[in-house]
């Protein structure tokens, strides 16, 4: 198709336009048409610019993600072997395990502290404060810190998951290809969100997964350009990851049928528990991690603590070496309804704890595998419970332990739509979407009935406010999306109310940007740009909780 230029496409437009009455005399609205060709332009020049650039960000981001993928299941390998070995042992055995994961969680922690420490825990916090301008990003530092501590912690035995690394890897990669080509601030940001998007979808060979967790999640911009640049990226990246481990869901599951309607119910009932049990984790991690803080304040306590919680794992490796890491083995078992229902809250309960501990050493690592695992019980307990009460007329239980994945990953996360995806792009289980949308939507309205906030949210405010942005040292730039039904929502930019300091620069309304004034009204779905002075006492809480249904845990800036 040839290029049209502006003059051309003016005149096409201009032919086909309405007329305006002004004053009695018939007017073409040519300034009108002059901008809205302008901004048509301005968005084909810059898909032509930014999608290549995603292309190159999610070759990029794949491969990374695949060589982390690679290395740990060869660490998990090596770990299997030596716990093998040590049960040929005539005595000492279990102290090998138990070395192993000492130093490997002690190494992890330590790399992180001394080098980059936003490479600790899950990075998806960090990857957000990046995306709304409260964190930066120096991928030249974080990428190997992340790669090898991630290895040393999750080789190691800790329970924590690859996605977690993957996603804040991908990230760095997109902003190491923004900053190569010299890209403005706003494509930077772009480019780091298709490198998330890239990085979890390699990870899980989840590439709708991908798009939809960023943004629904991570970016919360649903603009053309974003999503045509996740898009993107995610695609190449699972590309990349077949290419090297083959067109294969993560688990392996039985072909469930699709279930009766009348078992829909006993679905919002796993969609409740998981809900119950979802609130529970978000303030176990949050409590954790503050008593940690209290009880370990120096470097070396910090590295003897996560010492201790791998020696743990390496006991825990030694009886059973499925249940460390990221879970994948154990949750296998699970799925296949393999665990008998006696056994399931014990080892909810220590499963839970693991994760828990193991999160609170600030090691790098995420949450993803480790919710999916504590999910495929809670839904594999009701599932079994309703196969002994009612014999018949049911599925296999290890169809509920599929839900209950995707149930509790939304009352944890608080991203409904991305567990539904991810959870049938992993198992292959079209046949359960309608019980998978039922549980989520329960598990959904149970968590945000409770008040908690998500947990990548509470992590964000927590991890701002000891980073001491209240007050900010700096001016900072915000970009929150007015939800429908947040105070804010109606009203003109004079009624607000904002702190001193607190200024709103731009509104976008779809691909129309707008110079807010006074009486400018905020609608639904509108994304709004503000700058906040280091003096704007308590304007991001103001802000937040004015343009979002639901408040933060945390003052993140004053």
């Amino acid at each position: 198709m040839t290029p049209i230029s502006r003059k051309r496409l003016l005149v096409r437009v201009r032919r086909a336009s309405p007329r305006r009455l002004i004053g009695g005399r018939a007017v073409k609205v040519d300034e009108q048409l002059g901008s809205e060709v302008d901004r048509y332009l301005h968005i084909r020049q810059e898909r032509k610019v930014l999608f290549p650039r995603a292309l190159v960000v999610g070759l990029a981001a794949g491969a990374v993600a695949v060589a982390f993928r690679i290395a740990l299941t060869s660490a998990h390998d090596a770990r299997n072997a030596v716990i093998a070995w040590a049960h040929t042992l005539p005595w000492g055995g279990p102290a090998v395990p138990i070395a192993v994961g000492a130093v490997g969680a002690a190494a992890s922690v330590w790399l992180v502290r001394r080098l980059a420490p936003e490479a600790g825990g899950s990075g998806i916090p960090h990857l957000g404060g990046v995306l709304h301008r409260m964190r930066e990003m120096h991928p030249g530092r974080l990428v190997p810190v992340k790669f090898v501590g991630g290895l040393l912690a999750l080789g190691s035995g800790m329970a924590l998951g690859r996605e977690g690394p993957s996603v804040q890897i991908g990230g760095a990669v997109g902003a190491a290809v923004a900053d190569r080509i010299g890209r403005d601030p706003r494509d930077r940001l772009t480019l780091i969100a298709a490198g998330a998007g890239a990085g979890l979808a390699a990870a899980f060979n989840a590439p709708l997964a991908g798009l939809i967790f960023v943004l629904e999640e991570v970016q919360r911009d649903f603009r053309p350009l974003v999503f045509g640049a996740t898009f993107i990226a995610a695609a190449v990246a699972t590309a990349i990851s077949q290419t090297v481990s083959g067109p294969f869901p993560v688990f392996e599951v039985s072909a469930y049928p699709v279930p009766p309607v009348r078992l829909l119910a006993v679905f919002a009932v796993v969609g409740v528990l998981c809900g119950v049990f979802g609130v529970a984790f978000n303030r176990a991690l949050i409590g954790g991690m503050d008593a940690a803080e209290r009880l370990v304040p120096t470097m070396r306590r910090a590295v003897t603590f996560a010492a201790v919680v791998g020696a743990i794992s390496g006991a825990v490796a030694y009886v059973s070496p499925d249940f460390v890491g990221g879970g994948h083995d154990i949750a296998e078992v699970i799925l296949d309804g393999n665990v008998a229902l006696a056994m399931i809250p014990l080892l909810f309960l220590l499963r839970f704890a693991l994760t828990i501990g193991s999160y609170s050493t600030g090691a790098p690592g995420g949450i993803f595998a480790p919710l999916l695992v504590l999910g495929a019980l809670v839904g594999l307990g009701v599932g079994e419970a309703t196969a002994l009460l009612v014999p018949a007329g049911t599925i296999a239980p290890g169809a509920f332990a599929v839900v209950g994945m995707a149930a509790y990953f939304a009352a944890v996360v608080r991203a409904p739509l991305t567990g539904i995806v991810l959870i049938i792009e992993m198992t292959g289980s079209y046949a359960l979407m309608l019980p998978l949308l039922v549980a989520c939507f329960m598990a959904y309205i149970v968590a945000e009935a409770v008040g908690t906030p998500p947990i990548y949210e509470a992590l964000l405010g927590r991890d701002l406010a000891r980073s001491g942005i209240t007050p900010a040292a700096a001016p900072i730039v915000v970009s929150i999306e007015v939800e429908p039904g947040a105070p804010f929502a109606g009203l003109r930019v004079r009624e607000l109310g904002l702190p001193r300091g607190c200024v709103i620069v731009t509104i976008r309304d779809g691909e129309t940007e707008i110079i807010p004034q006074a009486e400018t009204r905020l609608l639904p779905h509108m994304r709004v740009s503000a700058v906040i002075a280091p003096e704007a006492t308590g304007a991001y809480k103001a802000l937040h909780d004015g343009l979002a249904t639901a408040a933060p845990a945390v003052d993140a800036s004053g």
